[in-house]
């Protein structure tokens, strides 16, 4: 868990563009402590830690612990060829280029719900 639960917790950070020290502001768990979660010894959050950091990020706490899939609805049918393909590109940009991609996917489907 503490793997994934650092990996997932750096990820978000990452895509957010939010460092440490704003993590820590946000949540009021001292820089020392994230440090700690995010560190190679991965420690491992109390619960009400875990709750404030999915708080401040707008994630799940499952999301931090288990990752994107295990958000993923079983029920939801598997994506077409070329969303597949699509998603593989994603997957192989860096996370500047991918919130540049989340930001003009925002924008087009503003402007699809609004026509």
């Amino acid at each position: 868990m503490s793997h994934n639960f650092r990996k997932n917790l750096r990820s978000e950070l990452d895509f957010q563009g939010i460092t440490v020290k704003e993590l820590s502001a946000r949540t009021s768990i001292p820089i020392a402590t994230l440090d700690c979660y995010l560190g190679t010894r991965a420690t491992v959050p109390s619960v009400d830690a875990a709750f404030k950091i999915a708080k401040a990020l707008k994630v799940s706490i499952e999301y931090l612990v288990a990752g994107e899939k295990a958000n993923v609805d079983k029920s939801l049918k598997t994506p077409n060829r070329e969303a597949q393909e699509i998603i593989q590109w994603i997957e192989s940009l860096n996370s500047e280029q991918r919130r540049a991609i989340y930001k003009m996917i925002v924008a087009f489907k503003g402007i699809v719900k609004s026509a």
